[in-house]
């Protein structure tokens, strides 16, 4: 009986030692910033390996977000898929000011599409209309 009783006293108090409520420290809030990209164009053509400049919109950067940094992805959009297919891995570039407004980048040796997008990414992100990346003049 006294196994039993030791049993049970250490079942109880390993649940409420996982059930007692802990003090999470609040979560600063969150700046959200979507830069609307104004380069690539529409139906822009990208030869593989050549220097292009993404461009984007800086105003409306809250001034919370003025020293924030960012990424450029890769991706391609495909029919009856919602994907981006970002490419987080091989970023085009990284570490840049928002602020900046572009960004010089080389088009990566990729399968050529007529589908591809380009994403600028910060907190959050905003990605260009369809590009196609082709071989080299």
């Amino acid at each position: 009986m006294q196994f039993f009783t030791a049993l049970l006293s250490a079942l109880v108090l390993a649940v409420s030692t996982t059930a007692t409520p802990i003090h999470v420290a609040e979560r600063s809030e969150l700046i959200v910033y979507s830069p609307t990209i104004t380069s690539p164009t529409e139906g822009a053509i990208w030869p593989i390996l050549s220097q292009q400049v993404v461009k984007w919109s800086t105003s409306g950067i809250p001034r919370d977000a003025q020293n924030n940094t960012g990424s450029i992805l890769l991706g391609y959009l495909e029919d009856g898929d919602d994907s981006e297919h970002l490419d987080y891995e091989h970023p085009l570039a990284e570490g840049f000011f928002l602020t900046a407004g572009s960004q010089i980048i080389t088009v990566p040796n990729v399968p050529l599409k007529d589908t591809y997008i380009i994403a600028v990414m910060g907190d959050s992100g905003n990605s260009s209309p369809k590009i196609s990346i082709v071989h080299g003049a």
